[in-house]
């Protein structure tokens, strides 16, 4: 598969911040080299197959660390992202 895109919503659940789990999987996602554009309410990952599923994976696994969570994925091979990405960590 040439590229799919994943739009990723995660939800902290009774912990007293919200944003160390979010950033923790943003930085996850620029560490497997996607393009990875936040928005108010998820984020939109996109990259070869292997890496998207990948990242999913271990961002949901290091959201876990820190408590309960909801990860909420919609994956796509036909929707173009259109908001401004984050770096990549290369």
């Amino acid at each position: 598969m040439p590229g799919i895109s994943a739009e990723v919503s995660l939800y902290a659940l009774r912990q007293p911040k919200l944003s160390p789990v979010i950033d923790e999987a943003l930085r996850v996602f620029c560490a497997h080299g996607l393009d990875v554009r936040p928005g108010t309410m998820s984020t939109v990952i996109t990259g070869e197959d292997e890496a998207v599923f990948d990242s999913l994976k271990e961002a949901f696994y290091r959201a876990v660390a820190y408590g309960e969570v909801v990860m909420h994925v919609s994956v796509s091979n036909a929707c173009p992202a259109d908001k401004p990405s984050l770096p990549s960590s290369e």
